[in-house]
C-alpha cells in the first residue's frame, strides 16, 4: 500500500505540473499553435481510448463483472455530461471589462477543480490494480491534460484574469488531484475495496472525454493529409497503451 501511495502522489504531482507547462505553447503564433495542439488532441484521444479498452475495462470485467459494472461505466459518462452542462449553462456573454471577471471563467475553475479530484481518484485506483496500469492511466491523464490546461489558461485570460493570476489559479486547481488521492485513501480505509466502482467509473469518464470533447475537435480539420496524420497519431496513442502491457 505504501508503494501505491508513493506512485500515486508522484503521478498527481506530475499531472499538476502540466498546468504550468501549457503556458509555453501560448508564445507560439496562433496558426502554428493550432496545428500543434490538434495533434496533442489526437494523441490524447488515442491514449484515453487505449487505456480504457486495453487496461481499465478488461480489468473491471475480469475481476467483478456484473450489471453494476456497466452502470458504473454509464455513471462516469453521465457525471461528465452533467458537469459540462452546468459549466456551459453558466457561460457569460457580457462584454469583457477590467472590473468584470466572467462567471464562465469561475465555472471553468470549479469544473477543473472537480475534474482533477476525479483524476486523483482514478490514478490511485489504477495503481491499486497494478503499477503498469497506474502508469498507463497516469500517462493517459497527462496527455489529456496538455490540451485541456492550455485551453483552460486561454479561458481564464478571456475571462479577464491576468496571465500571472490565470497561471497560478490553473496550477492550484491542478493540485486538487492530490485531494483525490487523499479521498481515495480515506474511502479505502473505511469502505475497503472501492475499485469495483472507481475503475469502471474511470473507464466511463475517459470514454466521454475522448468521444465527446476530443474526437469532435479532430473533425474541424478537413484537409486529407491532416486527417491521415491525425489518424496515425491517434493510433500511436493506442499503440503506447498496448506497449505498456509488456510491463505487466
Amino acid at each position: 500500500m505504501s508503494q501505491v501511495r508513493l506512485y500515486s502522489l508522484w503521478s498527481v504531482l506530475l499531472v499538476s505540473i502540466i498546468a504550468l507547462v501549457g503556458i509555453i505553447f501560448l508564445w507560439l503564433k496562433a496558426e502554428k499553435f493550432k496545428k500543434i495542439l490538434i495533434y496533442f488532441v489526437s494523441f490524447s484521444a488515442g491514449a484515453l481510448f487505449g487505456d480504457t479498452f486495453i487496461h481499465l475495462l478488461p480489468e473491471a470485467f475480469e475481476s467483478w463483472f456484473s450489471i453494476q459494472t456497466s452502470l458504473y461505466i454509464l455513471g462516469g459518462i453521465i457525471f461528465w455530461l452533467i458537469t459540462e452542462k452546468v459549466i456551459h449553462r453558466n457561460h457569460c456573454h457580457m462584454p469583457i471589462t477590467k472590473n468584470h471577471v466572467h462567471p464562465f471563467a469561475i465555472m471553468n475553475l470549479v469544473g477543473d477543480f472537480v475534474h482533477n479530484i476525479i483524476d486523483g481518484l482514478i490514478i490511485w485506483a489504477s495503481y491499486i490494480v497494478s503499477i503498469p496500469v497506474g502508469i498507463a492511466t497516469t500517462l493517459a491523464v497527462m496527455l489529456h491534460e496538455i490540451p485541456q490546461e492550455i485551453g483552460d489558461f486561454g479561458v481564464l485570460i478571456h475571462g479577464w484574469f491576468s496571465k500571472k493570476k490565470a497561471l497560478l489559479l490553473n496550477f492550484l486547481t491542478a493540485l486538487s488531484a492530490i485531494i483525490g488521492v487523499i479521498i481515495a485513501l480515506l474511502l479505502h480505509s473505511y469502505l475497503g475495496d472501492i475499485n469495483s466502482f472507481l475503475i469502471p467509473f474511470a473507464a466511463g469518464s475517459f470514454i466521454y472525454i475522448a468521444g465527446s470533447d476530443l474526437i469532435p475537435e479532430l473533425h474541424k480539420e478537413n484537409k486529407i493529409w491532416q486527417a491521415i496524420t491525425q489518424i496515425i497519431i491517434f493510433l500511436l496513442g493506442i499503440g503506447i497503451m498496448m506497449t505498456l502491457l509488456l510491463l505487466e
